[in-house]
C-alpha cells in the first residue's frame, strides 16, 4: 500500500509540481555546457604541455 502511494505521489510531483525548461532555455545551457567543456579541456592541454616541457629539462638537466 505505502508503494502504491509513493508512487502516485511521485507521478503527480514529476507531472504537475515541476517546472520543465522550454527548448529555448536547454540549446542555452547546452550550449553553456559545451563552451565550459571546451575552455577546461583547453586548460588542462596547456597544463599537460607545460608539465611535459618542465619534467622534460629537469631530466636533460641529470641526463
Amino acid at each position: 500500500m505505502k508503494l502504491k502511494i509513493y508512487l502516485q505521489e511521485a507521478y503527480d510531483e514529476l507531472v504537475h509540481k515541476v517546472t520543465w525548461p522550454t527548448w529555448k532555455e536547454l540549446q542555452s545551457s547546452a550550449l553553456v555546457v559545451m563552451i565550459a567543456s571546451f575552455i577546461i579541456s583547453l586548460l588542462i592541454f596547456v597544463m599537460d604541455l607545460s608539465f611535459r616541457n618542465i619534467m622534460d629539462f629537469v631530466y636533460r638537466l641529470f641526463y
